[in-house]
Parts: C-alpha cells; structure tokens; sequence
C-alpha cells in the first residue's frame, strides 16, 4: 500500500473559513486539526482574498485585475493584483509566526488550472478556456508560481515533513461537459477532452509534494484526477454515486488517498462521531476492501469549504471530523 504524509485517524478542512481574523483562523486550525493543519482562506475580506484572485496572484509574469464580470488578465500587475498579492503574503507572515515548533504534514490550497480557466477572462475576449493556447499559456506560468508558493511555505514552516497541495477544480466536471458558459453567458464553451484535462492538470502538480484534488461538484471525473497524478481525492461523501464505486474502487486499490467530506460547510446540527464516520466505513465495506487500511488512506473533511459559516460552527465542524476520525481506526463497527 502507498504511504501518505499523515498518520492514522487523521482529518483536516477544506481551506476557507468565514471572518477577516487570519491570525485567529490559524490558531483555529493548529487547535482542532494538529495531525494536518492548513493554511485557511479567509474570502470574507474582500477583492483578492477570494479563491480565484488568490491563486492569480501566483501566476508568473501574467496579471490581472477585477472588472464588473470578474477576473480577467491585465497588461501590467494593478491595485488588485497587488491586494491579492499582499492578503496572501499577510496570512504567510502569520503562518510563520503560528507554526514554530510544529512538526508534522502541512496542507496549502489553490485553485486548480481548469476552474481558473473557466473563471478568468482574456483582455478582449471570452474565458480563458475558450482559447487553447490561452491555457497553455496560464498552466505554464501557474506552474511555476505555485512551485515557487511550496518553495516559500516550506521556508516558512521548517517543520513541515511534507507539504500536501490541495487544487481546488469544483469547474472541472464542467469542463469536461462543455457546460461552462461563454463570458457573455448566452453559450456554452466547447468540451475539453478528458486526456487533454489530465495533462494540462499533471502539468502544475508540484515536485516533492502531496498532491489532492477536491472537487465538491457532483460528477467528480476520477479517472481523469488519477490520469493527471493526483495522490489523492477530495469529495462531498453526500454525492458519491454507486455508478462511480468501480472507478472508486480501482482507485483505492491503486493507493489514491481519499478525503472524504461528512460534515455540512454550513451551520446545521452535528451528529454523534459514529454517524459522522459511517459514510466512510460503509463505503469500505460495500468495496471490499480491508477495514485495516482505512484510517490511513481516508481523511475526513467538512463537506466544503467553511466560508459560509459561523466561527463557532466552523470550530466545531473541525473538531467534530478531528473525534471522527478515531473511529476509523479505533471502532469502525462490524
């Protein structure tokens, strides 16, 4: 069986947490998660805190800028390149300061290339993904910012033994279903073919680090995630499908770690740990598969990103994955 970075009954989030109080969203994090901590996204605060502004502050030599639509590339990097750009390096400060003498996985977040694709524009023209060299253009420079944003986080977390990078493509089954709409929103992009999506997602998987892919959309396209060299998948348990238990399964036999998520991302009334682990154990048990392996290839997660709830609840929706966890390893039931 592979190896992963964390050890058994482990759990962590997603990536966003509601409020404009970084510093207190670490300590959040470092608290309830300590066998995988992250670095927690905070889009509340505004222009270049969202997900799809924070990650083009990575881009190498490619800005961009907010107009009435949204996002799209600029001529020269501007007042929102930069806002994003300083939110990100802010949250880093803090990291730095939040994680001296922390040993153990750490896990950053980024958009994956295919949902920035389809959500940023071009100077004078449509999406990004409508032109093909427009997006080998974009994976390009994406790949190489975010190879520079693992180098920095490893700097900054010296205690890190591995850095596990999340890419977030809730756009992808989209893509790959030609549902996507064109800027003006009265068409729809033309589909990208699924070897073609892999490649250009295994172009940004960064060098000597974990990487996951979470896609909390319903249709998650798991041969395409394994095709591109994910190590592992992340996914709303709510939506898994019995039509996709046979690509499931093959990819558990092939080691893909799966983070699964059981815990609603907005304020609702958490169940016992039992009933938050099942989605998990029976799915193990319907495959086939050892019971053994599971605490250690499954991660539980809440079931998106936090943004859109109370701090209370996020807290604890965290520490509720956090006790869950243990069931898999301890009492996963018969």
């Amino acid at each position: 069986m592979s190896e992963y970075p964390w050890g058994e009954a482990t759990a962590t989030g997603v990536g966003s947490h509601p409020g404009a109080d970084h510093a207190e969203a670490i300590r959040v994090v470092f608290g309830e998660l300590p066998a995988l901590p992250y670095l927690p996204e905070l889009p509340a605060r505004g222009v270049g805190a969202d997900l799809i502004g924070r990650t083009a502050s990575l881009l190498v030599d490619l800005a961009v800028e907010v107009q009435p639509s949204g996002w799209r590339f600029a001529d020269r990097p501007g007042r929102d390149f930069k806002r994003a750009r300083d939110h990100l390096v802010r949250d880093l400060d803090a990291l730095e300061e939040s994680a001296q003498g922390y040993e153990g996985p750490f896990k950053i977040q980024v958009c994956g290339p295919w949902t920035l694709a389809g959500a940023v524009e071009l100077r004078h023209g449509d999406k990004t993904l409508a032109d093909p060299g427009a997006v080998r253009d974009l994976v390009g420079s994406f790949a190489e910012g975010l190879a520079a944003h693992v180098a920095d986080v490893r700097r900054r977390v010296p205690g890190a033994s591995q850095i596990v990078v999340q890419l977030d493509e809730p756009g992808l089954p989209g893509v790959l279903a030609g549902t996507v709409p064109t800027a003006s929103g009265f068409g729809r992009l033309a589909a990208v073919e699924a070897p073609i999506a892999a490649e250009r997602l295994g172009e940004v998987l960064p060098e000597g680090a974990f990487t996951v892919v979470h896609c909390c959309a319903p249709g998650v396209p798991f041969g395409v995630l394994r095709a591109a060299g994910a190590g592992g998948i992340s996914l709303d348990a709510s939506l898994l499908r019995r039509r996709d238990e046979d690509a499931i399964g093959e990819a558990i036999e092939a080691g893909t770690a799966f983070f699964l998520g059981v815990v609603p991302g907005v304020d609702s009334r958490l169940p016992d740990v039992d009933v938050v682990a099942k989605p998990a154990v029976k799915l193990w048990r319907r495959l086939g598969f050892p019971v053994a392996t599971l605490a250690s290839q499954v991660v539980l997660t809440p079931a998106c990103g936090l943004a859109g709830a109370s701090p209370g609840y996020a807290r604890a929706a965290l520490a509720k994955v956090r006790e869950a966890a243990r069931v898999l390893r301890d009492d996963p039931g018969e």
